[in-house]
């Protein structure tokens, strides 16, 4: 949800709404309409209706839609001969008649099946000059009003007086947005919101990287530094149109949003208050500044500081970190205080306790984190490192060196001890960072960083590690793929894959951690008992729990067996069975073997054989971690060699899949992404690599010249 803005308090008294749709909201790309956008939309009108609200709907489209049946028409009564002739363009008025009939019969039938009731008005700029027509206009809406029924206007342009292209303002309204502005004057509206195809006012053109979302206009400061993009691909005039309207509008008293259409339930977040979309009110310019975002320019920043801490010495970047471990263990009671403040703050909201679980720094965390860091600091300076060596021709080598990836944007969820990780894996493999964490760690993220960051020289920056506050922020971040390089999400399936669908951005992580063990026939009971009461209770949050127990069929009356589930359960462990081993241990049967519980509780199920294992890991696992606890060697190769996760285990638990227990000094995550990294990902999952020549004036000159040796020439320690 996106953070409500005190500046957008007074939208919680609206009651009457103005509201504007565009033909590219209307309509699709290929110019057909937007059935289920447009469906959408009319819920959440109907929606809005049964609240209470008021609302006036101007709705675009007409002609779009005309053009494009009476193209259909003619074609199918056209003949061949016919349309080897010149085509001449359809006549607009034509068009804006058929047109408006299919809108209203859309809208008429999308609101009937809500039980909403709507009515058309059709007016032209002439109307508006008539007295009598303006008051006789406030009672009609008046009386629809009360009998809750939504007025749908749009200009008569079938026998509107004004030519083509109404580019001309000097009329009382020259296209759909004035008039939709107009309209809330007349008819004393409390809100007018623009639906475009984009989320609002950009300082450029929104497909250009650069430009920045303008959240609350104000005209002495935006009029001159906008850059406006091309006019609408249907429309007669896009955002330059909106925003004319708009300002007439919140400059005569009327609050203006300019957002998305596209969005699902925009309108009902813009009442919420919430900050989406462009604001435009008469009195922001005495509103204290409000600060614009410039996630590009923390990127930039943190590129910049980033290639400081690269030119420097590898004593002096392991210098940093050694001072980072030293000034966390320095302020472990003021990082405890303000931890303590989140988890209170969390459990008073009612969070979950797996949640609250992550949340927490257990006593000795900010100890062991230091520790983590020092071990990290010690390890072989990644940076620079050559890993291949090729003599290409006579005088002409060639080196393969690590380099790091660049700018990374890391997104994570409550656990405050990331933070520590990551950015101490950024400073070790030389990156620049930007940080989201989750707002229940709020108060936990701010000291951390703050910490981390006074212990950066100043030749190197603060900027290197960014600290992103406020959600809203992400949408933006993501866009800038240009200056950032890596984008690593931790946290829920849902935030995963919000991210992914996001971005152009590569995104390196993993959206679930459902991990098997699976304990064959051949299997040491009393071996396999501790593993999986390990790999359930040691830290059931834990993205490395088991979540789904696999047991060979063959056991599943044996007194080891039974003992496993007696134990299981008094240690506090709920179970859930898959059909099988539901009605067998009479447990309730589980929804869904995709389910991560991140909790005291797990499916277990009983399968045929370990190839079965195999077959349901791949259709139900999230390729994490999986064990096999076996003692047939067939078996476990079976199953080392066949299970496709990024950590595979034989005879021990999944808890082992860590950074810091695989040596990595730490971890920035674990990835399920088949790209290059997987698993556990330290210093090396940063890195990527450089190529560098080096010569003596050789030319290719079409290669007539060189002799290419390709010989391998032994790296210098």
């Amino acid at each position: 949800m996106e953070e409500v803005d005190s500046s957008r308090g007074f939208l919680k008294d609206v009651k009457r709404l103005v509201l504007k749709v565009g033909t590219a909201v209307v309509t699709r790309n290929d110019g057909r309409i937007a059935l289920g956008r447009l469906g959408a939309l009319c819920e959440q009108l109907k929606e809005l209706n049964s609240q209470g609200y008021e609302i006036i709907l101007v709705s675009s489209g007409a002609v779009g839609l005309g053009r494009q049946r009476l193209r259909y028409r003619k074609l199918v009564n056209s003949s061949f001969a016919d349309l080897q002739k010149p085509q001449v363009e359809l006549d607009g008025k034509a068009c804006a008649a058929v047109g408006q009939n299919c809108l209203m019969a859309l809208y008429d039938t999308l609101f009937s099946q809500l039980d909403v009731s709507s009515a058309q008005l059709l007016v032209t700029d002439n109307d508006f000059r008539d007295r009598d027509f303006r008051k006789q206009l406030g009672e009609t809406m008046k009386s629809l009003l009360s009998l809750k029924v939504v007025p749908i206007f749009n200009e008569n342009d079938a026998v509107s007086t004004r030519k083509a292209p109404y580019e001309d303002s000097s009329g009382i309204f020259w296209d759909n947005d004035s008039l939709a502005a107009l309209l809330a004057l007349e008819l004393k509206a409390d809100l007018l919101i623009l639906l475009s195809d984009v989320d609002g006012l950009y300082s450029g053109p929104p497909s250009d990287p650069r430009s920045k979302l303008i959240h609350t206009y104000v005209k002495e400061k935006h009029q001159t530094e906008i850059t406006f993009g091309d006019k609408s691909r249907v429309g007669r005039g896009g955002m330059t149109a909106k925003v004319k309207a708009a300002v007439n509008a919140a400059y005569a008293g009327i609050p203006v949003v300019i957002t998305s259409g596209f969005a699902a339930g925009n309108i009902s977040k813009v009442l919420q208050g919430q900050r989406i979309g462009t604001l435009f009110h008469q009195d922001a310019h005495l509103w204290a500044p409000v600060k614009e975002i410039d996630a590009r320019g923390m990127a930039v920043a943190a590129r910049e500081s980033s290639r400081r801490l690269q030119a420097m010495t590898s004593e002096d970047r392991k210098k940093i970190l050694l001072d980072v471990a030293d000034a966390l263990e320095a302020n472990v009671k003021l990082i405890n205080i303000e931890n303590e403040a989140d988890v209170s703050e969390a459990q008073q909201a009612g969070y979950e306790k797996s949640l609250i679980s992550r949340l927490a720094l257990k006593p000795g965390k900010i100890t062991s984190l230091a520790k983590s860091i020092r071990v990290l600091a010690n390890m072989e300076d990644p940076i620079g490192r050559v890993l291949k060596k090729t003599e290409l021709a006579d005088g002409l080598v060639l080196e393969k060196t690590s380099s790091p990836l660049g700018v990374l944007l890391i997104v994570f969820e409550s656990r405050p001890e990331a933070l520590v990780q990551i950015a101490s894996l950024a400073i070790r493999s030389g990156n620049g960072l930007l940080l989201k964490g989750g707002k229940e760690a709020k108060r936990s993220n701010a000291i951390l960083h703050k910490i981390i960051t006074e212990a950066i020289p100043e030749s190197v920056g603060g900027k290197l590690i960014g600290l992103v506050t406020s959600r809203e922020e992400i949408p933006d971040l993501l866009k800038h793929d240009d200056v950032i390089d890596l984008v690593i999400p931790r946290g829920s399936n849902k935030l995963v894959s919000q991210v992914k669908n996001s971005t152009k951005i590569p995104v390196l992580g993993h959206a679930d951690g459902i991990c098997h063990v699976y304990i064959d026939k051949s299997a040491n009971m009393d071996m396999a008992k501790r593993i999986v009461l390990d790999a359930k209770i040691d830290y059931p949050a834990a993205c490395n729990a088991m979540e789904t127990l696999l047991v060979h069929n063959d056991l599943k009356s044996t007194a080891a067996f039974n003992d496993l589930v007696v134990e299981l359960r008094t240690a506090g462990v709920t179970l859930y069975g898959g059909p099988r081993a539901s009605v067998l241990l009479r447990i309730p049967e589980a929804h869904s073997f995709h389910h991560e519980y991140s909790s005291m509780a797990c499916t277990v199920e009983f399968v045929d054989d370990v190839h079965a294992a195999i077959g349901h890991i791949h259709e139900h696992g999230s390729a994490h971690t999986d064990c096999v606890i076996a003692e047939d060697q067939e078996v476990v190769d079976a199953f080392l060699g066949k299970v496709d996760s990024a950590a595979v285990f034989h005879n021990a638990s999944p808890r082992f899949c860590d950074g810091a227990r695989f040596g990595l000094g730490a971890e920035v995550g674990i990835s399920t992404s088949r790209i290059h990294a997987r698993g556990p990902v330290g210093v090396e999952g940063l890195l990527t690599t450089r190529w560098i020549l080096r010569g003596n004036g050789q030319i290719v000159d079409g290669d007539k010249g060189v002799t290419y040796t390709h010989k391998d020439l032994p790296i210098e320690p």
